[in-house]
């Protein structure tokens, strides 16, 4: 009896499919293998994050100072209290609104997404707050949409009434008002709140603000200062311009690395004018400014000389030289003059003594 050594017929078959199918599977698995490796990503380190495009120590270097508005500003004593009472306000306006409570929040241009520095002062003539700040966004384009929908404003919410805590009525108006010409891109409001039923009094007088606020706004790339001025007693229009003005370049100065700009301050008194010029050290004598008088030895000359009542001529001569006195030689005309007085003398006198003869 023969016994077989391996599969025949249908067996042998079926092994050889069996052994085909397992080549097979073995080949694909080894081809995704392949595949899978070649496809996968190659491992790399993480980039490094960008550098934050302003720091915190630029954003405090490019804040404004008190000096630089004049001496009237000071650091601020805290948040004033008419905050909470004329900005906490509601209106119907969706727009006007969002105004209100961007102006009390202080986030009209939206949350900074980077460094920001925050600085307050005080205004000691009409008791005005100034709060002024520096800060990153996350695009130039989100600080430019903030600034389109402020240029709406003075349309949207040109006049409004809004309604107080105590069911108070204001009226509000807000106007565009001018900027210098800095920074890549600029807006600025005037928001003014007075009280309705004094408006509505029908006196015509109308009523005062109680309340003035300059908002402005300034775009540097995706960074921008932004400030509040105002309070009670008014907003100066001049300290907003200048606070814009100086922070918008301080801001250039350190995002560029040179030494922030600082303006002149206007003094609060004008220096006094010295009245003497400074001496100078005098090492040469002084010549003496009055000359010595001559001394006058000499006598007076007359001039009018002493006259006989009788002729009219001079008694005696006027005073003479040494020379005049050694001439004694006797005029002819004063001797004649002599000669004839003598005769004169003598008939008044004969004529004198016949009267006095005949009378005795």
């Amino acid at each position: 009896m023969k016994v077989p050594t391996g599969p025949s017929g249908p067996y042998r078959l079926l092994a050889r499919a069996l052994t085909a199918g397992v080549l097979v599977s073995a080949s694909a698995c080894s081809l995704h293998g392949v595949m899978r490796s070649a496809d996968a990503p190659s491992l790399e380190p993480p980039a490094t994050s960008a550098a934050p495009s302003l720091t915190d120590a630029q954003a405090s270097a490019a804040l404004i100072t008190q000096g630089e508005l004049g001496g009237r500003w000071s650091a601020t004593q805290g948040g004033a209290t008419w905050r909470d009472g004329l900005l906490k306000t509601r209106t119907d306006a969706p727009d006007c609104q969002r105004l209100l409570d961007g102006l009390y929040a202080e986030d009209l241009l939206g949350e900074p997404t980077g460094a920001r520095a925050v600085v307050g002062l005080d205004e000691s003539g009409n008791a005005a707050q100034l709060r002024y700040q520096v800060a990153a966004y996350a695009a130039p384009s989100d600080v430019d949409a903030k600034l389109a929908w402020l240029r709406t404003l003075p349309s949207k919410c040109a006049q409004f009434t809004s309604t107080d805590v105590r069911g108070g009525r204001l009226n509000v108006t807000v106007v565009p008002s001018v900027l210098p010409g800095v920074g890549d891109a600029r807006e600025g409001l005037r928001l003014t709140m007075s009280d309705a039923s004094a408006a509505n009094a029908g006196d015509g007088s109308g009523a005062a603000p109680m309340l003035t606020l300059d908002f402005a706004a300034v775009r540097v790339g995706d960074r921008a200062v932004s400030l509040t001025n105002g309070g009670l007693g008014g907003a100066a229009q001049d300290s907003t311009q200048q606070a814009v003005q100086i922070g918008t370049q301080r801001l250039q100065d350190v995002l560029a690395g040179r030494p922030p700009t600082t303006a002149p301050v206007e003094p609060t008194t004008v220096p006094a004018t010295p009245t003497t010029a400074p001496v100078k050290p005098t090492t040469r004598p002084v010549h003496p400014t009055t000359a010595p008088v001559k001394p006058t030895t000499r006598p007076v000359h007359p001039t009018t000389a002493p006259v006989n009542p009788l002729t009219g001529r001079p008694t005696e001569p006027l005073t003479e030289s040494p020379a005049d006195t050694d001439n004694t030689t006797a005029d002819p005309a004063d001797t004649a003059d002599t000669a004839d007085t003598a005769d004169t003398a003598d008939t008044a006198g004969t004529a004198d003594t016949a009267d006095t003869a005949q009378e005795g």
